[in-house]
């Protein structure tokens, strides 16, 4: 017998951690019992079956009914043992049972008299606690017979399942207990969704007991999720048009985060997917196109970047939510650009005011949008689409705003700050198709800056002048670069220039400085014949037997346009210096010879053109300094109009520029821009037409488009090639199929 004792000792010390372990695990009660060594187990006898039977049933009784226990209860626990050891343990198991169900099945009607809800869920939830601690109990005392007899059959449920089925089967599976369980349970959660506070320990005992029970799903996550649509249905369309969108955005946000906290209180996990998907959709989805149209436009007018990252991130967890933002942001983009660069009254501004959106459009993409690919590659489109709706016009303005940056006597920046402008500027120049409408003003006014001495920054010239040969290649900027080589060649040559005028003998009272233009890299200026003073015309003839002495075989053409001075002037106030244009010298060198002459006798002695003559006269008589006095008086000048010399003029400086009207862009200096770049398209769309024939020799129309359209490096429309074609063709470089009008051959 010792061996047997020292057995079973061992047997349960192993055992009752186990126990413990496993009731703890249930966050059930869990009861404690101390157990010592048994005495002799006594003989089996029908008698002693029977009162063995009624003490543990009694035992039973009183853990039900919460009552004292009169039993040991290591006596209670060495009784099982005597009754599984003698082969009873289905007789003890099955009348186990019955003794549970009977309990169970009496509870029943404690739940049929309970008229509120929330005094129903405190009952269920009372009862269901008291059954579990008592089938923790029970169990603890029938442990031999659910550890030996139930888990050698398979097919029984353990004491525990037991207790589960047998309150499944006759409370909670009642149609009435059920259905105002369920009823309480939303009807704390609908009082909580509209403010109210409300026992979140009693749901989440309630709502575990389900879960247990193994009927939570389909008692009540189908009713909680179609009210929770209900609700958020109704919710959405009465806020939708009560509220503004950046408050509505708010309300959902707020909304997800009550559901994700019940989640993490009382409902089970399995729910959070559906509860979350039916919140979004109901309060997102169903109205995304008419939250986008409402505020989407307003939030980006006014830069409500919180608001943005908001609506981001909630459209970003509904299906199809992106999509729609997405097609709604570059429809933003495109009417607000669009409204920028087609409104000629907006032109003067129009550059900066597409640097300043594009600034803006970065920041909602980069801080709003989460730096998304999609959202920022629609954003290019976009700007390439709306930008190149108005053609040249963009692109003409770019160049001018460029000009303004790069020219002298701005101050608005600091080198850093040119820098990045340069680079944002670089950035909108990238969207436009017309690239050599920007090329043909860029050079133009490239040109003024440098012949005029009036840019701000060599290294600011150049560096631009790189940004551009990195975008578009070394033979876009290959005319631009030889400008610059143009004016360093110059200044080397008049530094031998006036080396060579120090050897002469007759020295000149004028100091000449020219600069040598190679044609093909300078805009085209149109040649204009002027009398300049005989002296002028002597220097000039010194200056060219100089140059061409040393470069033979080349020409010399004199553009007066471009030419300056600094006249030395005499007035009552005393002397002054004039920076004038050689027009305006041309005017004043007059009054060296006479009091007064009329517009016509002006111009007979200068030759300068009629409209370019009335525009320097309007500078010297009618502008802030006005060396010239014009009779009658009047801001324009008329034929038959007098002037003379101003000899009361005043001035706080003593050098004074007189502005130069003729270094001004003009309306026919535009035009002739714009038509000889579309002279230049002309040239090279007929390049690549023979260039394309010469290679394939036989080509039908559409492939010839087709090809044209992707060497083409600037917008142009299946009209103006088929012109060209036909151009071609009359000129016998290529010629049509005799029998198929639509095929080209090409005419070696």
């Amino acid at each position: 017998m010792l061996v047997y004792y020292v057995f079973f000792f061992s047997f349960f010390l192993i055992l009752f951690p186990f126990l413990c372990h496993m009731y703890s695990l249930s966050n059930k009660y869990t009861s404690y019992i101390s157990y010592t060594c048994g005495s002799d187990r006594p003989k089996l006898t029908e008698t002693y079956t029977e009162d063995t039977w009624l003490k543990l049933r009694d035992a039973v009784g009183a853990i039900q009914n919460s009552t004292s226990i009169k039993y040991n209860l290591e006596e209670l626990y060495q009784a099982v043992e005597n009754l599984c050891s003698y082969k009873v343990s289905p007789m003890l198991y099955k009348q186990l049972r019955q003794v549970c169900e009977d309990h169970v099945q009496a509870q029943i009607h404690q739940f049929r008299e309970y008229p509120s809800l929330l005094s129903f869920l405190k009952r269920m939830n009372r009862c269901w606690q008291d059954h579990c601690r008592q089938t923790i109990m029970i169990r603890s005392i029938f442990l031999f017979l659910d550890r030996t007899y139930v888990l050698q059959n398979s097919l029984l449920p353990s004491i525990w399942d037991t207790g589960l089925e047998l309150f499944r089967t006759h409370i909670v599976s009642d149609s009435m207990v059920q259905s105002r369980a369920v009823e309480g349970i939303l009807e704390q959660i609908e009082r909580e969704r509209n403010g109210e506070t409300v026992d979140r320990s009693l749901l989440r005992s309630l709502l575990g007991m389900l879960s247990d029970l193994q009927v939570y799903k389909e008692s009540f996550e189908q009713r909680f999720l179609v009210e929770t649509e209900r609700l958020y249905a109704a919710e959405g369309q009465r806020l939708m048009l009560e509220r503004d969108v950046p408050e509505y955005l708010h309300h959902v946000a707020r909304r997800l985060d009550e559901e994700n906290d019940r989640i993490i209180s009382y409902l089970d996990q399995s729910t959070q997917k559906p509860l979350i998907s039916t919140v979004e959709k109901q309060l997102l989805g169903e109205h995304m196109t008419a939250i986008l149209q409402k505020g989407l436009c307003t939030l980006l007018d006014e830069n409500r970047v919180t608001e943005l990252t908001l609506l981001y991130q909630l459209f970003s967890k509904v299906k199809g939510g992106l999509p729609v933002l997405l097609q709604f942001w570059r429809d933003y983009i495109k009417n607000f650009g669009g409204e920028i660069v087609g409104s000629p009254e907006k032109d003067k501004d129009m550059v900066q005011e597409l640097l300043d959106f594009k600034d803006k459009m970065d920041n909602v993409a980069h801080r709003c949008f989460q730096r998304n690919e999609t959202f920022i590659n629609a954003m290019k489109e976009a700007f390439e689409s709306f930008i190149n709706k108005r053609p040249n016009k963009p692109a003409e303005l770019i160049a001018k705003y460029v000009d303004s940056k790069l020219r002298a006597g701005n101050k608005e920046a600091t080198e850093e700050e040119l820098e990045r402008i340069l680079d944002k500027i670089m950035i909108i120049f990238r969207f436009i198709h017309g690239k050599d409408v920007f090329e043909a003003f860029y050079k133009k006014d490239l040109a003024k800056r440098l012949l005029v001495g009036k840019s701000a920054s060599v290294d600011a010239e150049k560096s631009m002048l790189s940004k551009l040969k990195h975008e578009c290649g070394a033979a876009f900027t290959s005319k631009l670069e030889g400008m610059f080589k143009d004016m360093e060649l110059s200044k080397d040559i008049m530094i031998q220039f006036k080396q060579y005028m120090q050897n002469q003998s007759e020295p000149s009272n004028i100091e000449l400085t020219v600069n040598i233009l190679t044609m093909g890299y300078w805009p085209t200026y149109t040649p204009m014949e002027v009398h300049l003073p005989a002296e002028m015309v002597k220097l000039q003839e010194v200056f060219k037997m100089f140059y061409l002495g040393k470069h033979s075989g080349r020409k010399l053409q004199w553009q007066p346009t471009l030419g300056h001075a600094v006249l030395k002037a005499e007035f009552k106030e005393g002397k002054k210096e004039l920076q004038v244009s050689l027009f305006q010298t041309l005017v004043l060198l007059m009054f060296n010879e006479g009091e007064e002459f009329t517009l016509e006798e002006i111009q007979t002695a200068t030759g300068i053109e009629d409209g370019e003559l009335r525009r320097t006269l309007q500078s010297l008589a009618c502008g802030k300094a006005r060396v010239l006095n014009k009779n009658p008086r009047g801001k324009d000048v008329e034929d038959g109009d007098r002037f003379n010399f101003n000899n009361d003029f005043k001035h706080k400086l003593f050098r004074i520029k007189i502005n130069q009207i003729q270094m001004k862009e003009t309306v026919e200096e535009q035009v002739s821009t714009t038509e000889r770049v579309f002279q230049d398209r002309q040239y090279q769309i007929d390049a690549a037409v023979v260039r394309i024939m010469k290679m394939r020799k036989t080509l039908s129309h559409n492939l010839l488009v087709s090809e044209l359209y992707n060497q083409l490096k600037f917008p142009v429309k299946p009209g103006d090639l088929k012109k060209r074609i036909e151009s071609l063709i009359d000129r016998d470089y290529m010629e049509r199929d005799k029998e198929s009008p639509n095929q080209y051959h090409y005419v070696a």
